[in-house]
């Protein structure tokens, strides 16, 4: 049994969620100690709790002390099989994080699974529903990997009460990475999405964010979503792409940021990933790794990113667990080129 210490590096839930989702894609068990020991409020939370739990019923794994405030779980996984399944995160945790581990755990199965979640679609310190959409699902579907994402209904923080449903399509082959920067991005897509507040926030952030692009003569669409919701919230996602790359952005409205921050914010975010000449911006990547580690059995991955988060060495780390892997970082005048080998 691979024993972990869930405290490495970052050290939060992405070790528990990934480490938990190669266990099933491997068959292999783990075990995880020291589980988010240097956060403020250590152990599992709801979300790691229902991402657990949800991977656990989609392989019929074996799995103790699984509670939340843990500190440790063992998780001895079971076959993926296909099915529908539905789960109630409880609070405003992120869908989105969920999602990624299923998706992760469920390379090998051989029939649709699709999976109904309830709990926050935009919230903090994770993807936001149209990031996971518009960006991470696009990159895996270049590897092979399809998904069909259906949003129901938005949730903020603190009540959540979002609802989304994803279909998991079979993979036959995890196809390797190869993204280049052979042209210049041109156009930037977004979309602001809002709940229970004053229209005039949303044109703020759309006229703040459109100017910031045409200084940099981007041309720029971006769609305003108004939808109710349990808690009020905003959010923008801004992406944008070539033939062959692409980078994206998101920023949450937050108490005591003004409309115009929150625009400008997200339009700068994703200047310095197109500035930077990158062919995925930083946060995917870190997402994206464990594709193209499973995918160097058909080739090298790899791809441009404007710097390694601590979140992405931490997934580097993990990834060395499982797999006999090599990650060559080269750094250029305005990126770093990575190659998955």
């Amino acid at each position: 049994m691979l024993k972990l210490d869930g405290s490495y590096g970052e050290g939060g839930g992405q070790i528990l969620r990934n480490a938990v989702a190669l266990s099933t894609y491997l068959k292999k068990p783990v075990k995880i100690i020291n589980i988010r020991a240097n956060r403020p409020n250590p152990g599992i939370k709801a979300q790691h709790y229902v991402a657990i739990k949800c991977i656990k019923e989609l392989c019929r794994a074996e799995v103790r002390d699984l509670e939340i405030g843990s500190s440790e779980i063992t998780f001895k996984p079971g076959t993926v099989k296909g099915g529908k399944f539905k789960f109630d995160i409880g609070t405003a945790g992120s869908i989105t994080l969920v999602y990624q581990a299923c998706i992760l755990a469920s390379l090998n199965v051989k029939e649709p699974i699709t999976i109904n979640l309830t709990g926050g679609t935009d919230v903090k310190w994770s993807p936001s529903w149209d990031y996971f959409k518009h960006i991470f699902l696009p990159l895996i579907k270049k590897m092979g990997i399809v998904v069909f994402p259906n949003l129901i209904l938005r949730g903020y923080y603190p009540k959540g009460g979002g609802e989304a449903i994803i279909t998991i399509n079979p993979t036959e082959k995890v196809i390797p990475l190869k993204t280049s920067y052979e042209d210049d991005f041109s156009e930037v897509m977004g979309r602001i999405n809002i709940s229970n507040l004053p229209e005039h926030i949303t044109n703020r952030i759309k006229h703040t964010a459109i100017k910031t692009f045409l200084k940099n003569d981007l041309m720029t669409s971006i769609d305003i979503e108004q939808s109710t919701s349990l808690s009020p919230g905003v959010g923008i996602t801004l992406w944008s792409q070539t033939n062959d790359a692409l980078v994206g952005a998101a920023v949450l409205g937050d108490k005591g940021v003004s409309s115009e921050e929150v625009g400008m914010n997200a339009a700068n975010n994703l200047l310095k990933e197109i500035q930077s000449y990158s062919t995925v911006d930083v946060y995917a990547f870190d997402q994206i790794l464990p594709y193209m580690v499973i995918a160097k059995r058909n080739g090298p991955s790899c791809c441009k990113v404007r710097e390694l988060s601590n979140h992405a060495s931490t997934n580097m780390w993990l990834l060395k667990q499982f797999f006999d892997v090599e990650f060559e970082a080269v750094q250029t005048e305005d990126n770093i080129k990575i190659t998955v080998k």
